[in-house]
């Protein structure tokens, strides 16, 4: 399956996401790329749209190649197998990092924290890889007891999928990708970088959007 773009992708995961339409949910996008799908399926079904910030980290020798993600709360999700080659000094300090980042980014992006308790919480990306992230994100908003968490992308390899079921309540992905073709990028025609500037825009189109169905 290949997307135009990342509102073209929101506009067919809002589709299968369709049954959550006016539920008493909260899409929560993963900064930065995740914000614009986030964006389009809480516009398609008249949700509030929030932020869940998790960092990846990446191996010391090659930054792309996540082997770790770190919450907002700097709770670590490893590949255990590859975080257990590194020296545990470094990892401690690439976690503060990460978690530094996510603070920063909150803070920059002027999106507070909207609580998840007793909500759906419907956790969305452009796309998953590893998971890493993702089920950093899963981890933060299960503390504070969600009545059901989703995990909503595009495109995720099957293996990562599988996984993902054992952790979240319900997980739906357009493109269950076998054999995944490496990068996110690859299912898109075009997939620029988000920029901090251009998730502070989409927050607030989104804030302006929920004031106006409140009123």
């Amino acid at each position: 399956m290949k997307f135009v773009d990342r509102r073209d992708a929101g506009m067919r995961l809002a589709k299968a996401l369709a049954r959550y339409d006016s539920e008493d949910a909260v899409v929560y996008a993963l900064p930065r790329g995740g914000v614009v799908i986030g964006a389009e399926v809480a516009k398609q079904l008249e949700l509030p749209l929030a932020l869940v910030i998790g960092r990846k980290i990446g191996h010391p020798e090659n930054e792309e190649y996540a082997v770790c993600a770190v919450t907002e709360e700097g709770e670590l999700v490893c590949n255990e197998e590859e975080s257990s080659k590194l020296d545990p000094a470094w990892l401690t300090a690439a976690a503060r990092r990460g978690q530094a980042e996510a603070i920063r980014r909150r803070a920059a992006y002027g999106a507070p924290r909207l609580s998840a308790t007793g909500k759906i919480a419907i956790i969305v990306d452009d796309g998953i890889a590893t998971g890493l992230t993702m089920r950093a994100a899963i981890r933060s908003l299960r503390r504070e007891m969600p009545s059901e968490i989703v995990v909503a992308a595009p495109i995720a390899p099957h293996e990562v999928i599988e996984y993902l079921k054992g952790e979240a309540d319900d997980v739906v992905i357009l493109d269950d990708s076998e054999p995944f073709l490496g990068t996110i990028g690859a299912y898109y025609d075009s997939f620029p970088q988000v920029s901090d500037e251009g998730v502070v825009a989409v927050m607030a189109e989104g804030r302006k959007r929920e004031a106006q169905r409140s009123t």
